[in-house]
């Protein structure tokens, strides 16, 4: 509810009215200006951008995105609920004197560890801002994000308006599908751990001169990370877990971006999302260039590829397949002109894998308590999530797995709660069982707009 009654506020506070009568939002018009402005001036460097941030209606618009993203507390324990409690117009106002007075001072980052998806005995860290952290940071990014979006290349897809994984998966079909069937596949390790502040500033002050902007942004990458108690200096990296973070990732990686279009066009089509990027070359020569060039650019940005997760795959006849945001991409026959190969996509084995494991922890045995319509009402959630990334592809075989887990797992769970031996699929947990439960299907969801060939 609070967050509900936060957007209705913002709608009050930051629009006035077209000659026509229609809503004008005042951000989104000041964001169009910005872009507009470093997209006909492509040298222009930006100087008087700090006032903007503490404008109310920029913090009103931020406070809605942290409170659509939720979120954990920070060191402060103060949640975006309690701030919704307390008051958020009193909250926001006190963040905007402090910001236009410049005596705001952001807080150390919570560092918890999480599951690497898939990978339970692995983790990586996420460090959490405040909740007025958060909003200033918000704030920040809705004012240098059509700044830098306006200079962004065709090549990244990250973190973009209107640009998405799937945007970046047909991007690799187009070009594999062109005879680009050599593959470097890169991991960047550690990217948003190891970015270097100096080299991060450097790229930012190409474009804005703020002085008040670009001292908010390496406070908030030297704010330090409390963890078991201690405090810990960050030498280097964006907190990954702020908002702001993934466009700084964005713009230091922008050099990788710029490096293809000087000098790796003819080695390949690059195609990045955020930190994970492959390139797709016409020959195993100019795939190994297209490594050696990535190497030397990340290189000066303080990163490093990983050798052992980074490699150089041959896509021809279907030789080898690569993993890339969450698909396999492997070359298939056409069912309609043999022998001819096209780039089809179906959920990889970690996807797989991490999908079974939240329906295995759904309907586990410590379970059996619950009803069983209470059980579907968690699935099907996951389920709807997961199949609406997944059917952009050639996953019909996948999602018919998947379909048959789900009533596989449903059977078990109903036989132990009931105390009945064995899972009773013939008799009672027959496919008109799991229809009448209503549990999602996956099965006739797939898009085949793109196929030559189905899997």
């Amino acid at each position: 509810m609070s967050a509900a009654l936060s957007a209705s506020s913002i709608r009050r506070e930051d629009r006035v009215a077209r000659p026509d009568g229609r809503p004008l939002d005042k951000v989104r018009a000041l964001q169009w200006t910005l872009y507009r402005c470093a997209k006909q001036e492509p040298e222009r460097r930006f100087h008087a951008l700090y006032g903007h941030v503490h404008r109310m209606d920029v913090l009103w618009r931020a406070w809605s995105v942290v409170c659509a993203n939720r979120g954990a507390p920070g060191v402060d324990g103060v949640s975006v609920d309690a701030v919704a409690a307390s008051g958020v117009e009193e909250f926001l106002q006190g963040l905007s004197e402090r910001l236009r007075t410049h005596t705001y001072r952001p807080s150390v980052l919570r560092r918890v560890m999480i599951p690497k998806p898939g990978r339970p005995d692995e983790s990586r860290p996420l460090s959490i801002p405040t909740v007025a952290d958060r909003v200033v940071m918000t704030a920040a990014k809705l004012i240098l994000e059509p700044v830098f979006e306006a200079h962004f290349t065709d090549a990244s897809y990250g973190f973009r308006p209107k640009r998405s994984a799937i945007d970046a998966c047909e991007a690799v079909r187009v070009a594999a599908n062109q005879r680009q069937e050599w593959v470097f596949e890169a991991d960047i390790r550690d990217c948003f751990g190891t970015i270097g502040h100096d080299a991060l500033v450097a790229q930012l002050a190409r474009r804005v001169v703020d002085r008040p902007i670009l001292k908010l942004i390496r406070a908030w990458l030297q704010m330090g990370v409390l963890e078991g108690g201690v405090t810990s200096p960050t030498g280097a990296g964006t907190p990954q877990g702020s908002p702001i973070s993934p466009l700084l990732a964005n713009v230091a990686l922008h050099v990788l971006d710029e490096a293809w279009q000087d000098r790796g066009r003819r080695m390949g089509s690059l195609v990045r999302f955020c930190d994970d990027f492959v390139v797709l070359s016409p020959s195993r020569e100019r795939a190994e260039q297209a490594r050696e060039l990535a190497a030397e650019v990340l290189g000066g940005l303080g990163m490093r590829l990983h050798p052992e997760k980074s490699g150089i795959v041959c896509l021809t006849r279907g030789g080898q397949g690569f993993v890339f945001l969450g698909f396999h991409h492997r070359k298939v026959e056409s069912w309609k002109w043999r022998g001819r190969f096209y780039l089809q996509r179906w959920p990889s084995t970690q996807a797989l894998g991490v999908l079974r494991d939240k329906i295995r922890a759904a309907t586990s045995r410590s379970r059996t308590e619950r009803p069983v319509a209470a059980v579907v009402a968690d699935i099907n959630p996951v389920l709807r999530g997961w199949a609406a990334y997944f059917r952009n592809g050639n996953s019909g075989r996948k999602f018919n797995a998947v379909d048959g887990y789900v009533h596989e797992r449903l059977a078990i769970f109903a036989s132990r709660k009931h105390g009945l031996r064995g899972r009773n699929w013939t008799t009672r947990y027959t496919y008109e069982w799991i229809s009448r439960l209503g549990v999602y299907r996956l099965t006739g969801n797939v898009h085949w707009a793109t196929a030559h060939a189905r899997r």
